[in-house]
């Protein structure tokens, strides 16, 4: 995915797939140029942020019954000011587009999870610094970019993004100061990033080369296979190699997927750590052009062993069957230029020759026919079986976005957003049943507002039960095992965090 390390103006595509401008380093002073649509246009008004005024109530919305988190149907938010857009907005037109504004606005109000995104992000019920000092960034309707935004609370937050109505915005890191208050800090040194989510970033446009079925930002069911392999092998070594718990997959609303960490050692680590653990796991170096792409030392890293375990599985049929990689003779020179034996390379092109419509899984099982039948006297089997593994490996192995994930500044666009380029929802992308997600079944923001509507026609002459729960707007919804997912991990998080915190009473008790 494009992304560039310090610019302050940007102009963002309906194309991109989630990765924004990292924010400028810390000792580089802030730039007057933060906000800004399209640098060529003249024309393109600048935004400076806006300056929230903070009531007390606001502050501490947060502590509120979590039914108040999505509004039902037809309830209105009397609280909202005059200016603001009502609460319970009207019904969704069939042929209604998601890049409509008023579209937008109904998600935010009914169905965008903004309690639990704040838990998530703040680590606790009780509004912190975590999230006060987080940085957001809105794609604004005119393609301007407005950074450095921050809130108190998720109900600022909320009311915010109603009033902006962003077509999607990112997440960044905590910083030292609040980030609205940057320019007023006697020294630029004193704002700095502490913290934020290990991040890591797959996107298939960097499988192109070895992908047959779709490219650029098309996908299908076919290559998003190259997405589930990746997750299972970044997955299992962020779990058993570095020991973090709290992970989070989220699809990207097109081509991709993003993996959040946020145990709180991932998000204190500085950007040393974070590229560490980025070489870890990065093992394809090189663009389309480049020659070999594997290059690893036997006898191979645990990594490694237990990654070709999972990925042999995959092998066979999503590659092999699937792709079928080799099946134009270009394609097929590139196998036998990563086999190590010339005598057999020439004995296996002089049978493809003669057999030009033969598929890829039939030239591979010709390299071990071949091999045993003797077509090379110098052969040597280890060499041979070593090249075999790095082919699987290229073929299968997670291409990485290392750059999103080495540093601490890079902002990354946030769960559950809009794709503007297919209306559909970031959603969690469940790892137990990572095989089992379907990209292209995701519900667009349409679709959802449209479930609410048919919903409510269908039950409107029903009687409620006494005393019965109010049904939220998300549960009439298909979006609703994406929301709940999100919130048991959210709970998760907070119950670990809660007890770090005891712990660490325990083992500092206040002295007097």
């Amino acid at each position: 995915m494009p992304h560039s390390l310090t610019p302050e103006v940007n102009q963002v595509s309906a194309d991109d797939d989630g990765v924004l401008p990292d924010a400028p380093p810390a000792d580089q002073p802030a730039s007057d140029a933060e906000v800004g649509g399209d640098s060529g246009s003249p024309d393109t008004p600048m935004q400076e942020p806006c300056k929230v005024d903070v009531k007390l109530e606001d502050l501490f919305a947060d502590d509120d019954d979590e039914d108040e988190e999505f509004p039902s149907s037809g309830v209105a938010d009397r609280s909202a000011p005059e200016s603001s857009p009502p609460a319970g907005p009207p019904q969704m037109a069939p042929s209604a587009k998601y890049s409509d504004p008023a579209v937008m606005v109904a998600f935010y109000q009914r169905l965008f999870p903004f309690r639990h995104l704040f838990q998530w992000l703040n680590h606790s019920a009780k509004p912190s610094q975590d999230f006060a000092h987080r940085e957001f960034a809105f794609t604004l309707r005119n393609d301007a970019y407005l950074r450095y935004q921050s809130f108190p609370s998720s109900d600022l937050l909320r009311k915010d993004i109603i009033r902006q109505n962003p077509s999607r915005f990112e997440i960044g890191p905590v910083y030292t100061a609040n980030p609205r208050d940057r320019k007023t800090l006697r020294k630029s040194s004193a704002f700095r990033p502490l913290s934020k989510e290990l991040v890591f970033d797959i996107d298939l446009t960097d499988y192109d080369d070895i992908r047959t079925c779709c490219d650029k930002a098309n996908i299908c069911h076919k290559c998003w296979c190259f997405i589930t392999m990746a997750i299972k092998v970044v997955d299992v070594a962020l779990r058993d190699d570095f020991g973090f718990e709290h992970i989070m997959w989220v699809y990207s609303g097109r081509r991709g997927a993003h993996a959040w960490i946020s145990d709180k050692r991932a998000r204190i680590m500085d950007d040393q750590k974070r590229k560490a653990i980025a070489g870890y796991l990065e093992v394809i170096k090189g663009g389309a052009q480049s020659g070999k792409k594997v290059n690893v030392k036997r006898p191979l890293h645990p990594h490694l062993s237990r990654s070709l375990d999972i990925l042999k599985e995959h092998f066979q049929q999503d590659i092999l069957e699937d792709q079928d990689p080799w099946a134009k003779p270009e394609k097929a020179e590139r196998l036998l230029q990563l086999l190590p034996d010339k005598a057999l390379n020439d004995a296996l092109r002089k049978k493809w020759d003669a057999a030009p419509g033969r598929s890829s899984a039939s030239k591979w099982a010709d390299i071990d026919s071949l091999a045993k039948a003797g077509v090379s006297k110098g052969l040597d089997g280890r060499a041979l079986l070593e090249a075999k593994q790095d082919i699987v490996l290229e073929y299968t192995y997670p291409r990485l976005d290392v750059e999103v994930s080495k540093k601490q500044i890079h902002l990354l666009k946030s769960p559950f957003v809009i794709h503007p380029g297919t209306g559909r929802v970031c959603v969690p992308i469940d790892t137990e049943r990572a095989e089992k997600f379907d990209p292209l079944g995701v519900p667009t923001v349409t679709d959802l507002l449209g479930e609410i509507d048919s919903w409510d026609n269908e039950n409107k002459t029903l009687e409620p039960a006494e005393n019965a729960k109010k049904l939220q707007d998300y549960e009439k919804t298909s979006l609703k095992p994406y929301l709940e997912y999100f919130k048991t991990h959210v709970g998760l998080l907070l119950k670990t965090e809660q007890g770090v915190k005891r712990e660490k009473e325990a083992e500092d008790p206040m002295e007097f």
